[in-house]
């Protein structure tokens, strides 16, 4: 039997068995509706974010992904004293990263020998992250990286093996240290890591997930790409504040994470204990007080130095929004939402047909998986309609349509079955992010009638999904 072969059958071996433990686990404990964990998150109003891991020892956010494992060596790590300084800024929780974008592990991992077990450390650092944070009253959140370039787990690269390793990792975060409040993903579905979420299955990883701890909530940092209005691909919408991204604070009304340093970068670098860190004062009234005003949740990152400890400079900022900032409990109840979209778009670059358009905005542009670009009728049709057109029967049970802003107000939806055109749905939804949900149907044709809307009726994106269910 050859070395590849026997790899997988461990892959799957090892997720068996976890599978059957988590299972047993989970049927334990009563599974909060998605809605109460939501209003829970926000309610916690402010964490801290801690990246820790082989970038720290390289001056880079983004290192070298062979660099070897004997740099990672933080003589003095002290968990107890990040969330110390974590309640002292009175914050509710920390969430560090497990793995970030160079695949190197900071747990005790069966998956792969770049791990910290094998670095002077040899110990488990997510264990000592998690048991000193409970120990100190605070909620635990782990960061997990898809893209992953030590494993070639990047563009074009990517094969079973690698999803294996992916749902075979998060088994053990999720099984091996307690309740994990949040689950943080990044490198998936954005511009510069362009691994899609059919590359690594989103459908697979949130079932995954939610059978191992479904009180978990699950973050996918892709706030840059998808509606502010919409749940795509995460049970709440983030905002990476470095990268340009913002929440409004005049109207946002989905839960949110917003997150930002406390230093110059992420991870720590030889400059930090010299340099200014961001100001206490500012912090508070800028940007936590407004962004929990609009129920987002903001998570500070501090990043420990290389003996695995927090700069003094750091810890007197902490200590400084501790005295300007409380944590005032709930916020205002969340308004009902409709379910994350979790599945694949099976109407993404399909053939797509509608009445005229406005110039140059195609009927492509409406599932050409770009929110920023749009399907835009003529201002001389009286009926807009646009169609996808999947050539042989398929199997779903949602359809989503986002808008730029919201106009169209009133539409019918149906689907061609057996020579003929069936309903789905005729009625009114003003929202900008449209979401359809009905039984299992099985067609080759989707199509959208709008009836009304208040200007000239555009599509960004129109989706088309089988749930599971």
């Amino acid at each position: 039997m050859n070395k590849k072969l026997i790899s997988c059958l461990l892959f799957l071996s090892f997720l068996h068995l976890s599978n059957i433990g988590t299972a047993q686990n989970s049927a334990s404990k009563a599974t909060a509706p998605l809605s109460q964990l939501q209003q829970q998150f926000v309610d916690l109003r402010f964490g801290m974010f801690i990246h820790f891991n082989i970038p720290t020892y390289m001056n880079q956010d983004w290192p070298d992904p062979d660099a070897s494992p004997a740099i990672f060596n933080p003589t003095k790590l002290n968990c107890d004293q990040w969330a110390k300084a974590a309640k002292s800024a009175n914050m509710t929780y920390g969430c560090l990263t497990t793995k970030h974008h160079s695949g190197f592990c900071i747990w005790d991992t069966k998956t792969t020998d770049y791990n910290v077990m094998n670095s002077p450390l040899k110990k488990d650092v997510v264990k000592e992250f998690t048991d000193a944070f409970r120990k100190n009253g605070l909620k635990v959140m782990l960061y997990y990286s898809i893209l992953d370039t030590h494993h070639r787990l990047r563009p074009n690269m990517i094969t079973p093996k690698h999803i294996a390793m992916v749902k075979a990792q998060i088994t053990e975060l999720l099984s091996n240290y307690g309740e994990i409040s949040a689950l943080i993903i990044d490198g998936w579905d954005a511009p510069w890591s362009r691994i899609t979420y059919d590359d690594i299955p989103f459908d697979d990883i949130y079932h995954l997930v939610k059978s191992l701890q479904p009180n978990c909530v699950i973050m996918d940092l892709n706030g840059a790409k998808y509606p502010a209005e919409g749940l795509y691909y995460t049970d709440i919408k983030t905002y990476e504040m470095g990268a340009g991204q913002r929440v409004s604070k005049e109207s946002n009304h989905m839960p949110a994470l917003a997150c930002l340093p406390l230093q110059k970068a992420w991870f720590w670098k030889t400059n930090f204990p010299n340099e200014p860190v961001k100001d206490a004062a500012k912090l508070v009234n800028e940007t936590i007080i407004p962004l929990n005003n609009v129920d987002c949740n903001f998570i500070l990152n501090v990043a420990p130095n290389r003996d695995g400890l927090f700069d003094d400079n750091a810890l007197a900022a902490l200590k400084e929004i501790g005295k300007l900032w409380h944590n005032e409990g709930s916020v205002k109840k969340l308004p009902e939402l409709d379910a994350p979209i979790i599945s694949s778009n099976i109407a993404k670059k399909q053939p797509a047909s509608s009445s005229w358009s406005d110039d140059s905005n195609i009927m492509d542009q409406a599932n050409d998986d770009d929110f920023t670009s749009s399907w835009v009728s003529n201002p001389t049709v009286d009926k807009p309609w646009y169609e996808i057109d999947f050539d042989k029967d398929k199997a779903f049970n949602a359809i989503s349509i986002a808008e730029e802003k919201a106009n169209i107000s009133k539409y019918r939806l149906e689907y061609f079955s057996n020579g003929q055109w069936k309903t789905l749905f005729d009625g009114e939804n003003n929202k900008s992010v449209k979401v359809n949900r009905f039984e299992r149907v099985w067609g080759s044709k989707v199509r959208m009638w709008i009836e009304k809307s208040d200007h000239q009726p555009s599509i960004a994106e129109f989706g088309v999904y089988d749930e599971r269910r």
